[in-house]
């Protein structure tokens, strides 16, 4: 049963929340649905790609942090806890560090999609090659 369902430039995906291990930052981006953004290919960072939140302030902290997103996973960097970097989204697809220009960046874990991960991996392969997709984030 998914939580929420993710269309990448019209492909659709369904991801969990991972609520104990994430409970504050699911808690703001439930409240933050529908989300809807554009999403380009990361340039430090591996095989992911990511949406730029810019000064977004979304008052969470660190918890469930990785700097090794596994493909599927989702995480979001609470920009003014570090003052490294500006609030982002980022989805792995395949092996991924992120990072920044500044260097090695943390994020919490707080969506995973765990199905048709062959099909995200073309979908995020295809940002790389053609360009930003609309993506939005809605509840199941």
């Amino acid at each position: 049963m998914a939580d929420i369902r993710l269309a990448i430039g019209g492909e659709v995906f369904h991801a969990r929340f991972e609520e104990a291990a994430a409970p504050q930052t699911c808690a703001q981006f439930r409240s933050m649905l529908p989300y809807r953004d554009r999403i380009i290919h990361v340039r430090w960072s591996g095989e992911a790609c990511w949406i730029p939140m810019g000064s977004r302030d979304l008052s969470i902290g660190y918890e469930n942090a990785t700097s090794y997103p596994a493909p599927g996973q989702i995480i979001v960097h609470p920009g003014h806890v570090s003052n490294v970097s500006e609030t982002e989204i980022l989805l792995a697809y395949g092996p991924c560090c992120f990072a920044s220009k500044a260097g090695q960046l943390a994020g919490n874990h707080f969506l995973t999609i765990h199905d048709d991960l062959d099909r995200l991996a073309r979908v995020c392969r295809s940002v790389l090659w053609d360009g930003a997709k609309d993506i939005v984030f809605e509840a199941a």
